[in-house]
């Protein structure tokens, strides 16, 4: 997938949460969770913008870091809205199953990352400084 294409889902992810968050009631529950799931769900998509935008790899993972953070957390808060009954049962499901394979597309470019970080460490066995430690960007 390209940057373009996964820039392209979390945007979408981050409407299509917004427009649930606008159907939940105006209960005291469903207000909270409209906030939280509003607020962490267009975070992947702002976070996701400003990794791309990184000024080093070690800055893109810290920041990719926050966007599976922030997908992870609408997860819980899709889970809840069903749970607590704020939607139609079901109407999650599709939010559900992009938030968990963003997550997943977003853990694989973090390993992936740290991977190349790691192999791009100049190692001198001689040194008295252990270079492995030290993040080269």
């Amino acid at each position: 997938m390209t940057q373009d294409e996964f820039r392209a889902r979390t945007k979408g992810f981050a409407v299509e949460t917004l427009k649930l968050c606008d159907q939940m009631p105006t209960q005291v529950s469903g207000q909270v969770v409209a906030k939280q799931l509003a607020r962490c769900g267009s975070s992947v998509a702002a976070n996701y913008r400003a990794a791309c935008r990184a000024r080093s790899k070690s800055e893109c993972a810290a920041k990719l870091g926050i966007v599976e953070e922030e997908a992870d957390e609408s997860m819980l808060w899709l889970e809840i809205t069903e749970e607590v009954g704020l939607v139609n049962p079901g109407t999650t499901r599709s939010l559900h199953k992009e938030a968990n394979e963003l997550l997943a597309m977003t853990v694989a470019s973090i390993k992936t990352i740290r991977r190349n970080l790691s192999q791009s460490v100049i190692r001198d066995p001689k040194s008295a400084i252990n270079l492995s430690r030290i993040d080269h960007e």
